[in-house]
């Protein structure tokens, strides 16, 4: 492992998971990048929330959401990080999850990912589809999955 991706979610597992990809990252010596992804359903229900407030100042841009995610990230790896030597950025993405998160891992050069596994039954995960999942079948490398 040379740089890994740790997917940062509002989970409280989340912490344990970047704690997890962080001690793993500075055993080897290898960089950390941290990713969280705005979904576009949740950037449509914040502009329009942000657009009903009569204040002409008041906007919720794309670029804000990216910046607000990248915040998220960093916000989650200085609390989870906080004591392990080890390199890391946060890296803030909206979009498709698995989209943005496969794009992110490709842009960054990322050799292994970091993901937050959600139990589901099987009926679940063939009606709602699962992130994990896909991520597991469609990333080139290794795939850390951490369970709460």
């Amino acid at each position: 492992m040379e740089r890994a991706l740790a997917v940062v979610d509002a989970e409280e597992s989340t912490k344990a998971l970047v704690r997890e990809a962080g001690e793993l990252a500075a055993a080897v010596d290898a960089s950390l990048v941290l990713l969280h992804v705005t979904t576009d359903d949740e950037y449509e229900e914040k502009r329009q929330t942000m657009e009903s407030i009569p204040n002409d100042a008041v906007g919720y841009s794309e670029e804000k959401a990216r910046e607000g995610a990248e915040a998220f990230a960093a916000d989650i790896g200085r609390e989870a990080l906080d004591g392990i030597d080890v390199s890391w950025e946060a890296v803030g993405a909206l979009g498709n999850e698995q989209t943005e998160i496969l794009d992110a891992a490709e842009r960054y050069d990322c050799d292994h990912l970091f993901i937050a596994g959600k139990k589901r039954s099987p009926a679940g995960k063939a009606l709602f589809g699962d992130l994990t999942q896909s991520i597991i079948l469609n990333f080139d490398g290794p795939v850390t999955v951490v369970t709460e």
